[in-house]
């Protein structure tokens, strides 16, 4: 048998390795939090793994105590062969992890709603707008509000909501800054949305935390965090570009699949409801779902059903007063079943 000293020589430069493996991730951005949502998140983590260990290091010890002291040369340890049962241990050991269980239950659903990516955040600042949208293989973003756009870049004032609409032109993606916090799918064919803000000025990578293709390495982007001062400045120079994104130079865009890095590219002139045409032009026949309905359809829907109701009743005589209200009645009736059919 091995001597516990010289075990324990072996065994301390692999625990050295792996302490200092475990304090180089303290460093990561996500427990290095720069915005609310990435710093209540990182407190949840936190306190959902404490609770997670006060189960798992006391099992840890005793089956490392229990397993010395009731080895096989220690002939001073009880022996009790025919014990089966002890009502103690039994209390004991599903008690505790079930309290935590409890808390642990409690605790992810408050977070889930306190945390809901699609929540709104409190503040006396204007949000900013921003649409993105993922490409083959980039980042396209679009700020509605301000009628430009950018590549592979964002910039936005600091302690100010961030308003996300995001989609994709491609396959699935995933949408990701991680000291700000949360990440969200894009999905062709429809839009997620995200709320986020950054508490500090600084420059913090995003990227594309879900594989989707031959330059999904290289997709990649970095978010700025500035003052207002500065940001009305990157406004003005993003303006400045004599460039316009319009449905030819997005079409274009998408066109070129870069397998590396697409540079930091700026628009000018952003064309208005380019965002909304990308999630509907994916949709084919369903674009009933999820998008606004037309005063039109609707009219069009009741007009037609009103006059299939009318069907049959020619040659049918009745006074004029009673055609007119039998008339009204077959159209209210008509619109209300157009509009059952339509789903709302």
């Amino acid at each position: 048998m091995i001597p516990l000293k010289t075990l324990g020589r072996f065994l301390r430069p692999g625990l050295l390795f792996a302490l200092s493996v475990f304090l180089t991730g303290c460093n990561s951005a996500i427990l290095d939090p720069k915005g609310q949502i990435g710093q209540d998140e990182k407190t949840l983590l936190i306190t959902a793994t404490v609770l997670m260990l006060l189960v798992v290091v006391p099992v840890i010890i005793m089956t490392l105590a229990f397993a010395w002291k009731y080895r096989a040369t220690n002939t001073k340890a009880r022996y009790e062969p025919n014990w089966s049962h002890s009502t103690a241990i039994e209390v004991v050991v599903w008690s505790i992890p079930c309290m935590i269980v409890l808390v642990l239950a409690v605790l992810t659903w408050r977070s889930s709603h306190a945390l809901d990516p699609y929540r709104p955040l409190e503040s006396d600042k204007k949000p900013v707008v921003i649409e993105a949208i993922s490409l083959d293989w980039k980042w396209l973003f679009i700020y509605p509000e301000e009628n430009i756009a950018t590549v592979n870049e964002i910039t936005f004032p600091v302690n100010t909501p961030l308003n996300f609409k995001i989609t994709s032109d491609s396959v699935m993606n995933a949408f990701f800054i991680p000291h700000l916090g949360s990440m969200i799918y894009s999905m062709t064919g429809m839009e997620t949305k995200l709320h986020l803000i950054a508490n500090e000025t600084g420059e913090f990578p995003g990227m594309s935390s879900h594989y989707s293709g031959a330059g999904f390495s290289k997709m990649h982007f970095t978010a700025h965090s500035v003052t207002e001062e500065q940001y009305q400045q990157w406004l003005a120079k993003v303006r400045a570009e004599n460039t316009t994104l319009n449905k030819d130079a997005f079409n274009a865009l998408v066109a070129e699949k870069n397998h590396d890095w697409h540079p930091v590219t700026y628009f000018g002139n952003a064309e208005t409801g380019l965002f909304n045409w990308v999630v509907e032009k994916h949709m084919g026949d369903n674009q009933h779902y999820g998008m606004d309905h037309k005063g039109k359809d609707h009219a069009a829907m009741s007009h037609g059903a009103g006059h299939e109701g009318h069907e049959g009743h020619e040659g049918h005589e009745m006074p004029a007063a009673e055609h007119a209200e039998h008339t009204a009645d077959e159209h209210a009736a008509a619109g209300h079943a157009g509009h059952a059919g339509s789903g709302e």
